[in-house]
């Protein structure tokens, strides 16, 4: 990858931290520069930042998802694809934003469909800024709920202040650049309490982010020449660590590792840093709340202004081919993973059903994921 590119993917890394950490970022390009605050975490020496450098006043800028439950009625938004791979809800809606609410923990109630309301009963549009797509794309990225406090600026002015400078082509090619950036950078043998022999392979992308790792399965009678078994798993804390009874996540691992252990041909186990269906762990937990409320998880996911599912199984392509697997057959009931890697150029020669029984509290999480995401579970 050509160094510029790289430096992009690093500024786009940094920009992400700084909204992280409670700092304003500039996003700039063509039609100007928009100064970006993330409403979750902002301080007060960020807004005062954020107002420094401001040519103009401050709005809140959400998710049409999340934006049409604060207005309580539906917002027009288009469907894209962030990636190859993924499916996910684009979009945005500015609102005006009452100077009493330019506080920093009044902005996390406004992010956050767990806590209370505080806009207007009738929150008033206004005209969506430049740069307002890419300013939800970066607060995904760094996965923070995508409400922001957002106003346009100059470059200048936000030089003058010290803030971080990002371009917004950057940041919108991030999702496919940082996956073709993946390098093996450590790999060592794990015996498995199912599959001996087992060998871990980390993966980093250049911008020096979060790991993704490859669990080698040997076979326990090896025939060379037959299509591994590959499973692509996002990583769950609850259900992989903890043994949570609110998904199927632990079983399916664990079970896809006894599977490829036991079958002639091996197999890959991809395991994903995209918590949560690319929302992350803390989000997912706000899922978690809103679904004992009374919303699926789908509809939880996307109150919190997220997709349906925010992932990009580009990343899993790429490791693949990295590992020299470019044919497999799938361990999944998700036919999403299927057009992915098939998007993405590796070969699916078959599908293997991978499928357990609900436990009683993930009944309807089971069904909500054959009913509302299509997944074939029967």
């Amino acid at each position: 990858m050509p160094d510029h590119r790289v430096l992009a993917l690093r500024a786009v890394h940094r920009a992400a931290s700084e909204l992280r950490r409670g700092t304003p970022v500039l996003i700039t390009g063509p039609d100007g520069a928009l100064v970006v605050a993330a409403a979750e975490t902002v301080s007060a020496r960020g807004l005062g930042d954020l107002s420094n450098a401001a040519r103009g006043p401050a709005v809140l800028l959400l998710a049409p998802v999340r934006a049409a439950a604060v207005l309580q009625r539906p917002v027009p938004q288009g469907l894209g694809a962030a990636a190859i791979g993924t499916a996910s809800e684009m979009g945005a809606v500015a609102l005006r934003l009452p100077p009493a609410l330019l506080d920093p923990a009044a902005l996390r109630s406004l992010a956050d469909p767990t806590a209370e309301r505080l806009l207007p009963e009738q929150p008033e549009r206004t005209a969506m800024p430049a740069h307002a797509l890419t300013a939800i794309a970066l607060a995904k990225l760094a996965r923070l709920l995508p409400a922001l406090v957002v106003a346009p600026a100059t470059e200048t002015t936000g030089a003058w202040l010290d803030l971080l400078s990002v371009s917004a082509a950057d940041v919108l090619a991030y999702p496919v650049d940082a996956p073709a950036s993946l390098a093996r950078v450590a790999e060592a043998r794990v015996p498995l309490e199912d599959a001996p022999e087992a060998r871990i392979v980390a993966f980093r992308a250049a911008d020096g982010g979060i790991e993704h790792l490859a669990i080698l399965v040997d076979s326990v009678a090896p025939q060379p020449g037959l299509v591994p078994l590959v499973r692509i798993h996002s990583e769950c804390f609850t259900g992989d660590l903890l043994g949570s009874l609110r998904c199927d996540c632990g079983p399916q691992l664990r079970g896809a590792i006894q599977r490829m252990a036991a079958d002639p041909a091996g197999g890959v186990l991809v395991y994903l840093a995209q918590e949560g269906r690319g929302i992350g762990l803390v989000n997912k937990l706000r899922a978690y709340t809103l679904q004992d409320q009374g919303l699926d998880t789908l509809d939880a996911n996307r109150a919190l202004g997220y997709g349906a599912d925010e992932r990009n199984f580009w990343v899993a392509a790429e490791m693949l081919r990295a590992l020299d697997v470019k044919r497999v057959r799938l361990l999944t009931n998700n036919p999403d993973k299927l057009a992915g890697l098939a998007a993405c150029g590796i070969t699916v020669e078959q599908r293997e059903a991978h499928q357990f029984e609900g436990n009683g509290v993930n009944d309807g999480y089971l069904e909500t994921k054959a009913r509302r995401f299509g997944h074939l579970l029967t």
